[in-house]
Parts: C-alpha cells; structure tokens; sequence
C-alpha cells in the first residue's frame, strides 16, 4: 500500500498542499475523494490547475477511489489523499482501505461551525464521523504545514 499521507482541507489542493505537503511527503499522486466533486467539471479543472507539475491528479467518488486502491492501482506511487471533510475517509475505511494516520487541516468556519483550532471548525456530523475514524485505528492528527508540531486531534476535539 502506498498511501504516504491523507488530510482533510476544505480547499482541497491550494498551496500547503501543492507545494508544502506534496514536496515534504514526496508524492507522484494526488487523490482528491468526493463525489461531488468527481461530478463536476469546472471544479475539477480547477483542480488540475492548482496540482503541481510533474505530480498525477486523480479526481474520484469515494467507492471508485476505494476500489482502485484495493486492486492496486497505485502500488508503484507515493498517493496522497486530500478531502473535505471526514465522512469521506471514513466511507473510505468502511470500504477496506487500511489508513494509518489522517491529517486534519483547514476545515473553514461557516454558521454552522464551531471552533477547535484557528483553522479547524467542524460541525456534529464531523465529530461524529471523526469519533468513528478513531474507533477503526486510525491516528488522527492536527498539523497545518509539514513544519509545524503534530497535535493529537482527539485531544483537541475534547
């Protein structure tokens, strides 16, 4: 299995993830997991626009994500997985992808949102689907930019 990292970031791909975490982890994939978004072709061109040279880009619904993974697709590539919200990864999980560790990162506010860090702002669907990534093992953590300290998530979601 060749996932190097997965974070959630409303923005999907922007600069932290373009430049910072696509340079730190040194990946040859992007994998952006939305169905939504796998639908709509303005946003995916967008996408592509922002994915860094010489890096794929692969825009899927989660259950063709999950079955791509699966059947090894990926194996000779160093993949990271970008989606806003958690739901996604844990459809994901449910679906048999073993992962490790999830990132969480920019999450925006809206008025719906309540605060848990300066960028991280989650709704009750969101704590929920986080308590159930980490009832499944997966290691959630907080971390902005590669340079920054890595912050247990459930500690802050307390």
């Amino acid at each position: 299995m060749t996932i190097v990292g997965a974070r959630i970031d409303g923005r999907l791909i922007h600069g932290q993830v373009a430049n910072l975490w696509t340079t730190k982890l040194n990946i040859s994939r992007i994998m952006v997991i939305d169905d939504e978004v796998a639908e709509n072709a303005i946003e995916k061109s967008g996408l592509k626009l922002a994915t860094p040279a010489g890096v794929k880009l692969s825009v899927l619904p989660i259950a063709k994500a999950a079955e791509n993974i699966l059947a090894g697709k990926y194996d000779s590539q160093r993949l990271l997985i970008v989606a806003r919200k958690p739901d996604r990864f844990l459809r994901l999980v449910e679906a048999g992808v073993p992962l490790e560790t999830l990132n969480v990162g920019n999450m925006s506010q809206s008025d719906e949102t309540r605060s848990i860090t300066r960028s991280i702002n989650v709704v009750d669907a969101d704590v929920e689907a986080f308590h159930k990534l980490h009832e499944k093992g997966v290691k959630l953590t907080a971390q902005m930019v590669p340079n920054d300290p890595v912050e247990d998530f459930m500690k802050l979601l307390k």
